[in-house]
């Protein structure tokens, strides 16, 4: 039996109390993972491109991005990865609030890898989080960690 890889998620988020519900749902499961947390677009674009504070960055094997940020909103970050080569290849999941038809549309037209709105009760958050990261670690095969 193969030992289990770290699995590198990255998530933008500005909402604390949806920070601390990710983790939580994530730590449930039964994979390895490691969530990084940046509050807002520039920072997101930072630790893709090892900028500043994010020197030492590691390659997020997901990103888990929120429409809703200061600096660069989400859609931004989202047209910014998926316009560079080097970080296209990462899945990018919209997690957001909106439900609004033009969001669910230009996010898939920047070529988001899934949308998926947050529920508002707790229970089925933790439930969406724990689906996604079934899916996204247990039944699909993502490509190899990104070369610097």
């Amino acid at each position: 039996m193969q030992p289990m890889e770290l699995i590198e998620i990255l998530l933008v988020e500005d909402n604390p109390g949806d920070i601390r519900l990710t983790q939580e749902a994530l730590g449930e499961g039964r994979l390895l993972n490691r969530l990084h947390v940046v509050m807002d677009g520039e920072e997101a674009l930072d630790f893709l491109h090892q900028r500043g504070k994010y020197a030492q960055a590691v390659w997020p094997d997901l990103i888990l991005l929120d429409l809703n940020l200061p600096k660069l909103n989400g859609q931004e970050v989202l047209a910014a990865v998926k316009g560079d080569p080097k970080l296209r290849k990462i899945p990018v999941i919209v997690l957001t609030t909106s439900e609004a038809e033009k969001d669910i549309l230009h996010s898939y037209s920047l070529h988001a890898n899934s949308y998926i709105v947050k529920p508002v009760s707790l229970e089925k958050f933790v439930k969406v989080i724990a689906s996604l990261r079934d899916y996204w670690f247990s039944v699909v095969k993502l490509p190899p960690s990104g070369e610097r």
